[in-house]
């Protein structure tokens, strides 16, 4: 049985695929956010010793177009996924955030990649300071250790 150990940092030290980068779609919409997230993610990607790629799209609503022309072409062993999208008066962010979700779950699937999923709908500013802009909780990292993690499970999949 296969069974990701999430608990201690060593977990993190593989990142997959050898010589393959972890590839990184941001959004350039929200950018003080989004900055954040990218630099706590490329931060813990680089401590594990993983390449990384960075490809910056306008928005949310871009980057599955992005993450599936990356996943098609396979040169990389996963791909983290990060923006945010603020409600407002209307059901806009509520419908750009679940057609990111749809298309995302669809890529992975359809190309057996990592696809990690960092595209945020906040309700206001607090939220998205507390969840991109501070350190300890900072989803950023997050993305980035389950982009490892997964690297090392579809790997070990594949053995």
């Amino acid at each position: 049985m296969l069974r990701a150990n999430l608990r201690g940092r060593d977990h993190f030290k593989d990142p997959g695929r050898p010589g393959a980068p972890i590839a990184i779609v941001a959004s350039r919409y929200n950018r003080r956010y989004v900055d954040a997230m990218l630099r706590a993610a490329q931060r813990e990607l680089k401590a594990a010793g993983a390449r990384t790629r960075v490809i910056r799209v306008p928005g949310a609503f871009e980057i599955p177009a992005v993450a599936a022309s990356l996943a098609s072409q396979g040169a990389v062993a996963a791909i983290v996924c990060l923006g945010v999208i603020f409600q407002g008066e209307t059901s806009h962010a509520e419908h750009i955030g679940g057609g990111v979700t749809g298309a995302l779950a669809e890529i992975q699937v359809r190309r057996k990649i990592p696809v990690i999923h960092g595209v945020f709908v906040f309700h206001n500013k607090e939220q998205a300071r507390a969840r991109c802009l501070e350190r300890k909780y900072n989803r950023g990292t997050e993305a980035a250790r389950t982009a490892l993690a997964m690297t090392r499970v579809m790997r070990n999949l594949a053995d």
